[in-house]
């Protein structure tokens, strides 16, 4: 009898999924804050696999552990739109592609009337 030892969050149905397959998951229902970890985990592994393919499958993945996220912690579709409209109006989104090179500090000093 072999095994294959994953240790990861995966998505509700893989474990019907897998006795589908003929086989038999072992699973455990993770606490909050265990739950957090494995969503973060989970991010990263999410992110750098958009990154490498860049393919809307993979950003669906990124979404789907950001909404897990959002309820985790109560938030709302709505408060996190507001919030992000808020901040696009405050600082701007990233539509126009504005790429900062860097920032020339205005380092002229006031001229000191004390002197000679």
């Amino acid at each position: 009898m072999a095994e294959r030892v994953y240790h990861k969050l995966v998505r509700d149905n893989i474990p019907d999924i897998i006795r589908e397959q003929g086989e038999t998951p072992v699973i455990r229902t993770l606490d909050d804050g265990e739950y957090e970890a494995c969503l973060q985990t989970k991010l990263r592994e999410e992110v750098e696999e958009f990154l490498l393919e860049c393919n809307l499958d993979e950003l669906s993945d990124i979404l789907e552990v950001l909404e897990a996220f959002s309820k985790l912690h109560g938030w709302t579709d709505g408060e996190i739109q507001k919030v992000r409209r808020d901040k696009a109006e405050r600082r701007g989104s990233f539509r126009e592609r504005v790429f900062l090179e860097k920032v020339i500090e205005d380092t002229e000093e006031e001229p000191d009337d004390t002197s000679c």
